[in-house]
């Protein structure tokens, strides 16, 4: 049934630093409020809500509470990768719509699941990829579909940061899905897809830590009309965290961080002449704020994916991480071809 009148009720699950994040961008999305929060501990939740939520806003001290209450509509999973299937199973049983932190699962056939849920459940599902309902990405899809930038060549996109953590940290652990392709290389892979469609051919080179996880990888692209990519994650150096896209007609700069960029600017290769796209509505937040007005959108039609972020879309770059960390060496513990 669709949601048609007062304040969606959002209830997170987990309260890490990606979930701080989400909810202060909850708390100025128009038509949205922070109903309930679970955690594992009942000073982890009441300390969340304080911080992010309002008088009403519910502390629950297990995940368990938090998918019974009756005030969330709509739940926001922001658990480490490897827990994400259980807590949207968890949620569809309980009635509950779901946004997923991204990557969705671990793995392909995990996100199939997923969906395969939602849809047994007739309840909402998208993944959290923010950076698909981001007004300066969404103007530039359209603007180089309508080809007012000329044919697309070259697409160039990385995204890596040192990560100084400790070896017991969530980012090297491969049971969790640590490593620098599920966590940044999935912004850049997802970037030429939106842009340049479904890749034809991918190919990796990694470089692996001890524990068998990802520190590094390089993959080269094609994609339709023969247009080509590079694209880079790190976990060990400083990238540019821009983008760029090579035309027949120029070069089009997204930054400063192409995920959440501030504008994307075309620069005619003949002229010099600009073209600024700055986005058709405000960014709200950081840019959390328009994932979540997006999912209100859907929940008041009453749809059960979103057009920006489809399931078909998700478990398309879903596979192709697969093959990704198939070629380059990467394995998860329950991987189907995992050594035992």
């Amino acid at each position: 049934m669709a949601h048609t009148s007062g304040d969606i009720g959002w209830g997170i699950l987990a309260t890490g630093k990606i979930a701080r994040t989400f909810a202060a961008d909850l708390a100025v999305t128009p038509g949205a409020r922070l109903a309930a929060v679970g955690s594992r501990t009942p000073e982890g939740a009441r300390a969340f809500a304080e911080a992010y939520g309002e008088d009403r806003t519910r502390a629950h001290a297990s995940y368990a509470d938090l998918l019974a209450d009756p005030d969330v509509d709509v739940v926001y999973i922001a658990t480490p990768h490897a827990l994400h299937l259980d807590g949207a199973r968890a949620a569809f049983e309980a009635g509950k719509h779901v946004l997923c932190e991204k990557p969705l699962t671990l793995r392909a056939g995990d996100a199939e699941e997923m969906v395969r849920l939602a849809g047994v459940h007739d309840r909402f599902l998208m993944e959290a990829m923010w950076m698909a309902c981001h007004p300066v990405i969404r103007e530039l899809r359209e603007v180089l579909g309508a080809g007012r930038f000329g044919t697309p060549r070259h697409v160039q996109a990385e995204l890596g940061f040192r990560v100084d953590a400790p070896q017991s940290d969530r980012m090297f652990a491969p049971e969790l899905g640590g490593g620098a392709l599920l966590d940044m290389g999935i912004y850049p892979l997802t970037f030429a897809h939106l842009v340049l469609g479904e890749a034809e051919a991918l190919t990796a080179q990694a470089v692996l830590a001890p524990t068998g996880i990802d520190l590094d990888v390089a993959i080269a692209g094609r994609y339709p009309g023969g247009t080509l990519a590079t694209l880079h994650a790190s976990m060990t150096s400083w990238s540019s965290r821009r983008a760029s896209i090579a035309t027949d007609l120029g070069r089009v700069e997204v930054g400063p961080q192409f995920h959440h960029p501030d504008q994307a600017v075309f620069v005619a290769h003949a002229t010099g002449e600009q073209v600024v796209l700055e986005g058709a509505e405000p960014v709200i937040g950081v840019g959390y704020g328009n994932e979540i007005l997006e999912v209100n959108r859907c929940l008041r039609a009453g749809l059960r994916e979103s057009p920006l972020v489809p399931h078909a879309q998700t478990l398309t770059l879903l596979r192709q991480m697969d093959a990704l960390r198939a070629a380059a060496g990467i394995r998860y513990p329950d991987d189907p071809d995992a050594p035992a």
